[in-house]
């Protein structure tokens, strides 16, 4: 897919190289985005760069300009003008995307233990998950997303006990009727037993030990209680638009004996050292100091641990991908990288790329399944569909029926919450605010949704077919700087998933809805008087609609076409 601006990107790298040639200096060309009225493109000089003004010019480049060690590119704006329009037109919900790369990627996301709904400390995980799968879909991979299930685990033991044991009765009804919802009740009050009962403690623990050594009833028993809970994640998935393709469960690699080669693997290394009974790698020489020094991979009784089975999890995954890739809690930290460690030591070539993200909270302090203190995300799906809901009925209730300020609403509170969580950087903590993720104004989805239904009513409103329209009477400097905007899409796509790095679609999106607001508020449209100029100017409008739905589709929000 050869989009103008990297046909831009090919021409100046060749017009550098020949003049880099010709001074007989020897170096990498890397081309940057320089400050603003400082050119399109630029390059570092590490010498006098004088000569470099003579450079001959391309059918791209227009003006070649030294300033303070640097060499400034300006691109001729009406033949990007034309060249980038007439690309959005013919390519519409495909332009952005690029060339197909015959590479599989997995991306692991959510993972949630399933003993009760997600809770909005976790809320970023799917979210940044999903996202993720969309951009590197657009960036030409195969992608496949993987919810890996704890099946084996101590919580969904302490559930599956609960309800199995627990008279209903004695669980408050919660306020969703939504399966994880009604059953989180059992594990709350199971937990609260375990702790005061030794013979509870002993039940849950026996459930524990069979399901680690693969008897095949636990299991099954297991996995009638994950199932439950499961429903009514996917149903909360389901409504901020996130699927999963593919769940794992851990049992899998108890039942196939991959741990118990892990197991075999890891005793043999010289790394490997007793301890009551138990067995762990010694990971000071890796680098890992302190407690955390040893990695413990087989209990004194012969069971494995969590560690042990993702080790053979991602052994698994490596023989069905060429990249894989993990959203993980910044919590996670130290056991993804003993993780590592202990793939590396087998030889393994294809190791996770893990993408560490920082908790959501609300005002008011921490969250905790256990002890019912949790905000759960069905109740923050609910709340910002509310307040979307006030915001629509402020704004246009003497004018759309009730049914359609509820979809209306539906769409912006969803968007919002996304957008939220996706434009603050993984690894920066969040504290969920409700006066910018509804912000009309500034940077959040229901600005650049706006924006898009802007687009989408004034091209309702045309009388005229754009049909050979001339984007080269394109003149005005906020049509051609939105223009260049729209150019650099492709080019943000390619970035945001390189570096996997959601966020900078967001700032993205932003950056277009301000720049087409300005368009608007600079250049008739409708009111044109000149046909052919006005014609020009709907294309420009219809194309900023595409890349603005492009891009918010990468974010797995609807683009309205009213509000």
């Amino acid at each position: 897919m050869n989009y103008p601006l990297y046909e831009v990107e090919n021409e100046i790298v060749s017009l550098l190289k020949n003049a880099l040639t010709k001074l007989n200096y020897d170096c990498e060309v890397k081309l940057e985005i320089p400050p603003e009225n400082m050119g399109d493109f630029c390059f570092s000089m590490l010498f006098s760069c004088t000569n470099c003004k003579k450079m001959e010019k391309g059918k791209w480049v227009a003006k070649i300009d030294t300033h303070g060690g640097y060499v400034n590119f300006y691109i001729d704006g009406k033949r990007l003008a034309s060249k980038t329009l007439d690309s959005i037109l013919k390519m519409k919900e495909e332009y952005g995307y690029l060339q197909k790369k015959n590479k599989k990627i997995i991306i692991e996301h959510t993972s949630a233990n399933p003993n009760g709904p997600l809770h909005v400390g976790r809320a970023r995980n799917p979210i940044i998950g999903d996202t993720l799968v969309r951009i590197f879909g657009a960036a030409g991979y195969d992608v496949a997303s993987q919810f890996y299930l704890d099946d084996l685990g101590k919580q969904v033991a302490i559930l599956t006990w609960g309800i199995n044991n627990i008279d209903p009765n004695n669980i408050t009804l919660p306020k969703y009727e939504k399966p994880d919802h009604m059953n989180v009740g059992f594990y709350q009050e199971a937990n609260k037993l375990l702790e005061e009962d030794e013979t509870v403690a002993k039940e849950i623990g026996e459930i524990v030990k069979k399901s680690e050594h693969g008897d095949s009833k636990t299991i099954a028993l297991v996995h009638e209680t994950c199932k439950l809970v499961l429903e009514g994640i996917n149903e909360s998935l389901d409504r901020i638009n996130i699927h999963i393709d593919k769940y794992v469960p851990e049992s899998t690699f108890v039942k196939d004996k991959s741990v118990e080669k892990v197991i075999s693997n890891l005793k043999k290394m010289p790394y490997c050292n007793e301890e009551d009974g138990a067995l762990y790698l010694d990971l000071e020489s890796f680098g890992i100091h302190g407690r955390n020094t040893n990695f413990f991979f087989l209990r004194n009784d012969g069971t494995s641990l969590y560690a042990t089975r993702d080790i053979a999890y991602h052994q698994w995954k490596a023989k069905h991908a060429d990249m894989l890739i993990n959203v993980l809690g910044e919590d996670h930290k130290l056991e993804a990288r003993q993780v590592e460690i202990a793939l590396q030591l087998q030889g393994e070539k294809i190791l996770p790329k893990p993408v560490f993200y920082a908790f959501v909270s609300m005002p008011g302090g921490k969250m905790s399944t256990r002890r019912g203190r949790v905000v759960y995300l069905d109740q923050l799906i609910d709340e910002c569909v509310e307040r979307a809901y006030g915001e629509v009925k402020k704004r246009r209730g003497n004018e759309l029926s009730e049914k359609k300020m509820k979809e209306i609403s539906e769409i912006i509170g969803i968007g919002a919450l996304r957008y939220n969580i996706i434009k603050v950087q993984p690894e920066k903590d969040i504290v969920f605010k409700w006066e910018e993720a509804l912000n009309f104004e500034g940077n959040s989805a229901p600005f650049i949704q706006y924006a898009h239904a802007r687009a989408c009513s004034i091209l309702s409103k045309k009388e005229d077919s754009v049909k050979d329209a001339n984007a080269l009477l394109l003149k005005h400097d906020s049509e051609l700087q939105l223009i260049k905007k729209l150019a650099k899409f492709p080019l943000v796509i390619d970035e945001a998933c390189k570096g996997c790095r959601p966020h900078i679609i967001t700032t993205y999106l932003c950056d277009i809805a301000a720049q087409f607001n300005q368009f608007y508020r600079d250049c008739h449209v409708l009111s044109e008087e000149n046909l052919e100029l006005r014609k020009a100017r709907l294309v420009l409008v219809d194309s900023t609609r595409i890349v603005l739905r492009n891009g918010l589709d990468l974010l797995g929000i609807v683009a309205p076409e009213e509000m």
